[in-house]
């Protein structure tokens, strides 16, 4: 793979054993559209590990053996792609880049990412936002990027917006991220101007411990997308901007509670096809429906009934990703026998009492948040959530087993 940076837009050459069906970090198989991107509302004078990795979480699912930089990097950011993924990286000369102070988050608008807000009242938000593609028509223009970011700047927080057709290089399966770290891209440009040693994410226990989403459905501490010490959490610290996990180590019932009690509740905005507000239609507007009935003790709220395909994925036997939610969500839901969730019961046995777990902290994802913003997050989790006991931890140390 060689890349080429001009400016902030990025041009991609696949070397003869690339690939253009590749796979990302969680094995799902991305077939690659087009060869360029460009990144708008960043600098174009970022230190070249932070040109790199931004690059790196584009390309890597088409790249095989090598990738080479139109500028040099640090032996660090080489290394790292080496141990990580078995990529010889060059050229290679810079000094490598110093970690920053600040700790900025990756602002969706989303429950998890409001919760990571409501833990970090200070950090800054970077919220990415897709455009068009000049060359790829819009095969997904249900998408309300505008909408998520006219929400995020009501927030009143201090916020950047990045602006990006980078999705677009993605044919199949749809438009979207290449990886899950992409959305990161802009704001790996921005580290520099803003002085970042750290970036926030969203994710949380059942990401970032369960196995996450469809892939894996145990427990994951070496989940090599967000574990500190997996392939991405070193190559990010090699560029002096760490893997921050606010919330990773509580459950979506907790971050659901925590942005509903938030200052930033009038804008969490999960739904990405609605205008007025969430389009109660899709897949993720039922399942965060379920987490928000429990969590206010209510009965379901859906025109959904249990025939419609996006339905399908929850009610069948476990396991399956989510598991974990769906179970939290039987057992508190007044009238859920009489819902669409009805056929869900006959594989589950959840109660509150085998279900409480969820509504507390997993210590070591507190541990595993870097030093300077671990004692922030220590305190808000500690208070306003609560810590596991060694039952509960072992309720999570033991899931899928």
């Amino acid at each position: 793979m060689r890349v080429t940076w001009s400016g902030t837009e990025l041009t991609f050459r696949l070397d003869p054993e690339d690939e253009i069906t590749g796979r990302a970090a969680d094995d799902h198989p991305v077939k690659l559209a087009t060869n360029s991107c460009s990144i708008g509302g960043v600098p174009d004078d970022a230190h070249p590990d932070l040109f790199a990795v931004a690059a790196w979480t584009i390309v890597a699912p088409w790249t095989r053996r090598r990738i080479t930089f139109d500028r040099a990097v640090s032996a660090e950011v080489a290394a790292a792609l080496h141990d990580g993924w078995g990529i010889e990286a060059g050229p290679v000369g810079a000094e490598p880049r110093r970690a920053g102070d600040r700790l900025a988050l990756s602002y969706s608008g989303g429950a998890d990412s409001v919760a990571a807000a409501a833990i970090h009242p200070s950090a800054p938000f970077v919220h990415f936002r897709r455009v068009p593609h000049p060359r790829v028509p819009n095969r997904w223009p249900h998408y309300r990027s505008d909408v998520l970011a006219k929400l995020a700047e009501r927030t009143g927080r201090e916020l950047t917006t990045v602006t990006s057709d980078l999705e677009f290089t993605l044919a199949e399966p749809r438009p979207g991220y290449p990886e899950h770290h992409a959305v990161a891209a802009g704001a790996l440009l921005l580290a520099d101007r803003m002085n970042l040693g750290g970036l926030g994410f969203g994710y949380e226990l059942g990401s970032r411990w369960l196995g996450g989403d469809r892939y894996l459905l145990r427990f994951t501490p070496d989940n090599p997308m967000w574990a500190p010490h997996g392939a991405w959490g070193r190559l990010f610290a090699a560029a002096g901007v760490h893997i921050v996990l606010p919330v990773g180590g509580v459950s979506e019932a907790v971050t659901m509670r925590l942005a509903l009690n938030s200052e930033l509740k009038d804008q969490v905005r999960w739904c990405l096809r609605g205008t007025d507000g969430p389009c109660r239609t899709c897949g993720k507007c039922l399942y965060k429906e379920l987490i928000q009935a429990a969590v206010e003790r209510r009965p379901l709220d859906t025109p959904l009934t249990a025939d419609r395909p996006v339905a399908r994925k929850w009610l069948r036997p476990p396991p399956f990703g989510g598991q974990e939610m769906v179970e939290y969500g039987l057992a508190r839901i007044p009238g859920v026998e009489r819902s669409l969730f009805a056929k869900a019961l006959d594989h589950f046995e959840a109660t509150e009492e085998s279900t409480s777990w969820l509504d507390h902290c997993y210590p070591p994802a507190i541990e595993e948040i870097p030093e300077p913003w671990r004692a922030e997050a220590a305190a808000f989790l500690t208070s306003q959530v609560g810590l596991m006991t060694e039952a509960e931890v072992r309720r999570v140390e033991t899931w899928g087993a």
